[in-house]
């Protein structure tokens, strides 16, 4: 499992050590399990140390509690508690007890086959839904609320960590069940999740193996208008025109496609000290919906939508 450190240590991640020898073994291969249910007593190991299982239980709680410590300096939001008692989906958590008179959690950032739809059958929806079941069902988490802590369904929104450091949104994205989709106003964790998203999509796990899922090109993105994509291609030109900034991957800017940043969103990159107009002639990963507005267009309406993946003429 995977805790993040302060965002002063550009938020590295730090194995949780210290559960059992099956646990070590499957978190070095990358496999997301979770560790025993609360409930359930730790496996021993190191017979022949008289207090060995007394000092293993007091190292991993206090292990936890730096860890959530940690993760509360980095998601720098407020905490609650709760029991989560059903899934919805593979993004979406029942809760025991209503908090903030809401009984579901949404989980900030990610995006999974069959989001919103509890009874589908596609087979990447059904495994997304175990996998969460799984993950979160039984067991207590804390749940971080940030700048924008509810949907337009009054859904609470926010990250879940389990009380053993486990967070849902990462387990979710390196086991390749869920991609990456924040929105101006959730923007926590953001680059670590890109981080376990990249590092699941090229190992070829879940959903990056299916078509649907596939990260489009410049030249293949009009195929797949009024729906979320992730797009790579390299920015020809980049201007400013109208209070906007235009990121043209064609000769054509009337049919190639286009990546926009309208004035109101042009405020947070600025504030994040990012500056669209570098990125002519960069290759850059972009994702958001595509519309249809002289070619494929994506707005982009912070930069954590945006990654830069070489430097300028290469």
């Amino acid at each position: 499992m995977y805790a993040c450190v302060h965002p002063s240590t550009h938020a590295a991640f730090i194995p949780l050590y210290g559960l059992d020898r099956a646990s070590d073994t499957a978190l070095a291969a990358g496999i997301g399990v979770s560790s025993p249910p609360p409930d359930r007593p730790l496996a021993g190991r190191g017979v022949g140390h008289r207090c060995a299982a007394p000092c293993r239980a007091a190292a991993v709680m206090i292990a936890v509690a730096l860890v959530l410590l940690l993760l509360v300096d980095s998601l720098a939001a407020e905490v609650v508690p709760a029991r989560v008692v059903a899934v919805e989906d593979g993004a979406t958590l029942g809760l025991e007890q209503p908090v903030r008179g809401a009984h579901v959690l949404r989980l900030a950032g990610i995006d999974v086959p069959g989001l919103g739809v509890p009874e589908a059958v596609d087979p990447l929806a059904v495994a997304a839904r175990a996998a969460l079941a799984e993950l979160a069902v039984g067991y207590r988490v804390d749940v971080f609320l940030g700048e924008r802590s509810r949907d337009r369904y009054g859904r609470l929104v926010g990250h879940a960590i389990r009380q053993d450091g486990l967070w849902l949104q990462g387990a979710m994205l390196d086991r390749g069940l869920a991609r990456v989709r924040t929105l101006h106003d959730q923007t926590e964790r953001a680059a670590e999740m890109l981080a376990l998203e990249t590092v699941a999509r090229a190992a070829g796990r879940g959903l990056w193996t299916h078509p649907t899922y596939a990260v489009r090109t410049a030249e293949t993105v009009h195929r797949h208008l009024n729906s979320f994509q992730v797009v790579e291609g390299r920015v020809r030109r980049a201007a400013a025109a109208r209070g906007r900034v235009f990121l043209n991957y064609g000769a054509d800017w009337r049919t190639d496609f286009t990546v926009a940043i309208a004035a109101p969103d042009l405020r947070r990159f600025a504030e994040a000290g990012f500056d669209p107009l570098a990125l002519e002639g960069r290759r850059i990963r972009v994702r958001g919906w595509v519309r249809s507005w002289n070619g494929p267009l994506i707005d982009a309406t912070h930069p954590a939508v945006i990654e830069v993946l070489d430097d300028a003429g290469r």
